[in-house]
């Protein structure tokens, strides 16, 4: 047991963590989102292989769900190594933003470009739907949607992508030892409330104040879903960079599957200003989506090029921050934390909460 040691602003910045879990959040581009029959047919998509031309990945080859919904490797193998580090896909309802660069503003959209990228599941919108029509799952997808022979290729593309992005969008993490004390916080439960360790309570007073982690990794979600530079080096090899948001955005607004395209279910297209409204600048280039910390201690290695192993190496990169790499804005964001020994010890056990189920 262990005396709340937080002062009444930090229990204030506190509350706004949560509460958590979020009450769902219906898709409205998404006509199938919540439809159990959608839900069910997306998971099982999930773990087939036959999402990909050659039968060799299923999304949870990049996205295991024994391991938080990614892989222990750097960067993600798809039919070949690929640029980034395998994302989460838990807690991805209601984002405005999806992907390390941000390239879609929906979930079905983002769960359809691997399966027609040419390095990752390399289908094309007929070898898809010729493939779904002799699978085990045409009576399904059929039930849903219709007829599979009666719809263009695309359509059946768009609509086993919604699919997924049903599924997705139930997979939300379990509240943490965290939230106990969040909530207890709220309650005024002070014999609740003593459960949450110093360490921990040191780690969430350096998060809030010194460290000003809070300031990107904001809300319930931890994350801000904005794009920043992290002082992580842009360099994918010696010949090639990783311009992040920069080509993130260019995709973005050439796609036809954004909230604003023909193919979202929403007629009233909400939502759709933020692809309106968004502009490419030169201060994209080396930005990349803020992650959420949640469930962020089972889905190492960190960063959008999978570069720091472990969450004490991540605090130690902020902590030492070289503000030579870093890009556009970054510099007003972040400085050396000049963290103590003892105190990156103290954020990673708060990091760790997180995580934590209580028991």
């Amino acid at each position: 047991m262990a005396d709340v040691i937080l002062s009444p602003v930090e229990i204030s910045q506190t509350l706004s963590l949560g509460p958590w879990p979020p009450e769902p959040e219906p898709d409205k581009s998404n006509r199938v989102s919540g439809n159990r029959a959608a839900i069910a047919l997306g998971e099982d998509l999930f773990t087939d292989p036959i999402l990909s031309k050659d039968a060799s990945l299923a999304c949870s080859s990049c996205h295991d769900p024994a391991q938080g919904f990614t892989v222990p490797v750097s960067r993600a193998v798809g039919r070949e190594v690929l640029d980034r580090n395998s994302p989460s896909v838990v807690n991805l309802g209601g984002l405005r933003w999806f992907g390390w660069g941000g390239k879609s503003d929906n979930l079905w959209a983002a769960s359809l470009h691997p399966i027609v990228a040419e390095q990752e599941m390399a289908h094309s919108a007929q070898s898809w739907q010729t493939a779904l029509s002799a699978s085990r799952h045409a009576l399904a997808y059929e039930a849903i949607f219709g007829p599979i022979d009666q719809q263009s290729p695309e359509a059946v593309l768009v609509n086993t992508a919604k699919t997924l992005a049903a599924y997705q969008e139930v997979l939300v993490t379990l509240p943490t030892t965290f939230d106990a004390f969040r909530d207890a916080l709220e309650q005024q439960d002070h014999v609740a409330a003593r459960r949450y360790s110093e360490p921990a309570q040191r780690g969430l007073q350096i998060f809030l104040g010194k460290g000003n982690c809070i300031m990107c990794h904001s809300g319930p979600r931890f994350s801000s879903n904005e794009f920043h530079d992290a002082g992580v080096p842009y360099f994918i090899d010696e010949t090639s960079v990783d311009t992040g948001r920069f080509v993130g955005l260019n995709i973005l607004l050439a796609s036809q599957y954004t909230l604003a395209g023909a193919w979202s279910d929403d007629e009233t297209k909400h939502g759709a200003w933020a692809v309106q409204n968004v502009r490419q600048t030169h201060a994209n280039f080396g930005t990349f989506r803020t992650p959420s910390l949640r469930g962020a201690a089972d889905t190492a290695p960190y960063m959008h090029d999978g570069s720091l192993p472990d969450l004490t190496a991540v605090v130690r990169h902020y902590n030492e921050i070289n503000l030579e790499r870093m890009h556009a804005d970054g510099e007003a964001i972040l400085q050396p934390l000049k963290l103590s020994v003892a105190e990156i010890s103290d954020l990673v056990a708060f990091l760790e909460t997180l995580s934590e189920v209580p028991n």
